[in-house]
């Protein structure tokens, strides 16, 4: 047994010198009081990035198929009505979503931007004061109505009860409302009056829209949309005006979810539009994005980059459609940022080497100190006896 204990009293790595052969001085106890400093510094920085997270960033090929895009939104114009304000969307696949209305609200602001109504689109409530019925008579008692859609019915039995009505009715002929007032369903809820009674008012506009993953867009501008002859325009007779002022500020604009660390670079920019008519395109590069923070909950969202353009025109000269356009693409790469904590045994290690490191090197620079005043105090001894 002592001879196995020997052995193991050989293998030892740090021999202990008696205290009577060691030498203090003065440096080594200020070399020794700064590296512990330095010691504990590193230590606690270590610690705090230990105990914080770290997020990893790896980019891969996006392979997801067949998933939807959402569009948060909130855009104030302040010279645009909200009664001739639409929304539509389109994508390359040839879906369509023109004057949308579900899930956007609308809010109209007088001139210092405060808020008058808040309120779904829609004109509002058809006023039932004997309107003329499809066959050409006044509605009387006890009967139903049926109201004409001016040609515009898709079928025989169809009917136009309101002015949407028959708006919708001609948009998906293609066709536009040239005087709205020509119309009864229009004329009695006073359609062309609340144009004008909103007239100098503003609009700020929010929702969210659930579009296809594929590029395409989706834009604000006056008037009902519709296709004639494959293209795409808006009826802007109606409204019995030759200028629209499109200025705008973006409040807010997200392509899905919020995560920790996003910019959206859009959100609080603000144009204001010099010339009657213009037509205002941001080009946007969506890039697909995974967010999964410390407890594993994962959000799937995106973030984009954007480029702008103008398209401008004189008054009662539309050569392009007066409005604001968002056209976005989707990029091939998806970015994932992983949040993680650094392993105990990298903080160990991490630990272990700046314990070991500070003291070596104050070591080091405490044996040249030490050796160098011997080295100098002995050449001074040499030299007063010479």
């Amino acid at each position: 047994m002592a001879g196995i204990l020997n052995k193991l009293r050989n293998l030892d790595a740090y021999p202990k010198i008696n205290e009577d052969f060691y030498s203090r001085t003065l440096s080594g106890g200020v070399i020794t009081l700064l590296s512990s400093f330095v010691m504990f510094l590193l230590f606690f920085s270590e610690l705090r990035l230990y105990l914080h997270t770290v997020t990893e960033t790896k980019l891969i090929v996006d392979t997801s198929r067949g998933e939807t895009l959402r569009i948060n939104f909130d855009i104030t114009f302040p010279a645009l009505a909200c009664s001739i304000l639409s929304v539509d969307a389109m994508d390359i696949s040839g879906e369509l979503h023109l004057d949308v209305k579900h899930d956007i609200i609308k809010r109209r602001l007088d001139s210092n931007g405060n808020t008058i109504e808040a309120r779904q689109d829609g004109i509002g409530a058809t006023k039932i004061e004997k309107p003329l019925q499809k066959h050409g008579g006044r509605l009387e008692h006890n009967e139903t109505y049926c109201g004409s859609c001016y040609g515009a019915e898709a079928e025989e039995h169809d009917c136009c009860n309101t002015c949407e009505d028959v708006r919708e009715a001609y948009r998906k002929k293609g066709w536009g409302v040239t005087n709205p007032d020509l119309i009864d369903q229009c004329k009695r809820e006073g359609f062309l009056q609340r144009v004008k009674d909103e007239e100098g008012e503003g609009c700020n506009i929010y929702g969210f829209l659930e579009v296809n993953k594929v590029a395409g867009n989706f834009h604000f501008a006056p008037g009902k949309s519709f296709h004639q002859s494959g293209v795409h325009v808006h009826d802007l007779l109606a409204f019995q005006k030759d200028s629209f002022n499109i200025s705008h500020k973006i409040n807010r604009l997200t392509y899905g979810d919020y995560f920790p660390g996003v910019v959206n670079p859009l959100d609080k920019v603000q144009w204001s539009q010099d010339t009657p008519n213009a037509m205002y395109q941001y080009f946007i590069k969506v890039v697909p994005t995974v967010y999964t923070d410390i407890r594993g909950h994962t959000i799937q969202s995106n973030q984009f980059s954007v480029t702008e353009h103008v398209k401008s025109s004189e008054a009662g000269q539309l050569q392009s459609l007066p409005g604001v356009f968002f056209f976005y693409d989707l990029s091939p790469i998806k970015v994932t940022f992983t949040e993680e904590h650094i392993s105990f045994l990298h903080f160990l290690t991490n630990v272990c080497a700046i314990v070991g490191g500070v003291f070596t090197v104050s070591g080091i620079i405490d044996a040249f100190i030490y050796h160098g005043q011997k080295a100098i105090k002995k050449k001074m001894e040499i030299g007063k006896f010479s």
